[in-house]
C-alpha cells in the first residue's frame, strides 16, 4: 500500500460537516488522502457514506469544518441500482462518456476512440464494447463504469458502494483494478459495507458514525468490528 506523502492531500477534511439544508447529516469529520492512496468509509445504513462522497463532489453543502479538494478532475462511480438499464446505450458509449469533457460540442472522439477501446480492455470488457449497457450484469456493469473514469484520467475516483450485487470473480477484478490506479498515481475514496474492500484496497478509513475516526485501514477496521 502507498504510504504518506509530503505532497499535498488531495482531499482533506477537517472536522466538516454537510448538510442538505437542515440540521447537519453528518459532523466532525477528519480525514486526509494523498495521491495513489485509498480511502474507505465505512458505517451503517443511514451514516452519510453517500453524504461524505456527495460533499467532496461538491453537491451536498460544507457547513461546518474544512475541506479542501486538489484535484482538477474526478470522477464519480455511483451504485449500479441507481442507473437506468433500459438507456438505449453500448458499453461503449457509456464508456465514451468520460472523454466528453476533452471534445468541443459535436466533436467526433477521432482518435480518443483508441482510449474507449483500452479503458475496456483494462476491465476485461472490450469484447463486449457493442453490448448495451443495461444487458450486461450487475457486475459488468460495475465494471464499465470504472472504465468511464478511468479513460477521464482523473486524479481522484469516488466510488459508492463498488462492490454491491457482485460475485467473488468481479469483486476480485475490481480490486486488482483499484490497485492499479492508486499504483499510476490515482485517489480512491469507496464507501462500503464491505470490509474486504477496506482492508485490501484501502491505506485509511473513515468510520462515518457519531463519532468518527480516521486511521490507518489496519487500526481502523478492527475498532469498528470490535
Amino acid at each position: 500500500m502507498s504510504t504518506a506523502s509530503s505532497e499535498q492531500p488531495i482531499v482533506e477534511l477537517s472536522d466538516a460537516a454537510f448538510s442538505y439544508g437542515g440540521p447537519p447529516v453528518v459532523q466532525h469529520l477528519d480525514a486526509r488522502l494523498h495521491a495513489g492512496q485509498g480511502l474507505a468509509l465505512i458505517g451503517a445504513n443511514g451514516s452519510g457514506k453517500t453524504t461524505v462522497l456527495r460533499g467532496i463532489l461538491g453537491a451536498v453543502r460544507l457547513v461546518g469544518g474544512k475541506l479542501d479538494v486538489n484535484a482538477t478532475r474526478l470522477s464519480y462511480v455511483p451504485q449500479v441500482a441507481d442507473l437506468d438499464r433500459s438507456f438505449p446505450v453500448t458499453a461503449f458509449d457509456v464508456v465514451a462518456m468520460g472523454v466528453l469533457r476533452e471534445l468541443r460540442p459535436f466533436q467526433p472522439l477521432g482518435g480518443k476512440k483508441k482510449r474507449v477501446y483500452q479503458a475496456l480492455e483494462k476491465v476485461g470488457l472490450a469484447e463486449r464494447a457493442h453490448v448495451r449497457f443495461g444487458s450486461l450484469s450487475g457486475g459488468q456493469q460495475q465494471r464499465v463504469l470504472l472504465a468511464r473514469a478511468v479513460v477521464a484520467r482523473t486524479e481522484l475516483i469516488l466510488l459508492d458502494e463498488p462492490f454491491n450485487g457482485l460475485d467473488s470473480q468481479n469483486r476480485e477484478m475490481l480490486l486488482d483494478l483499484l490497485e492499479e490506479l492508486k499504483e499510476e498515481g490515482t485517489a480512491i475514496i469507496a464507501s462500503t459495507h464491505d470490509l474486504v474492500l477496506a482492508e485490501r484496497a484501502c491505506d485509511y478509513t473513515l468510520i462515518v458514525a457519531e463519532q468518527s475516526v480516521f486511521g490507518p485501514s489496519a487500526e481502523v477496521v478492527p475498532l469498528y468490528v470490535g
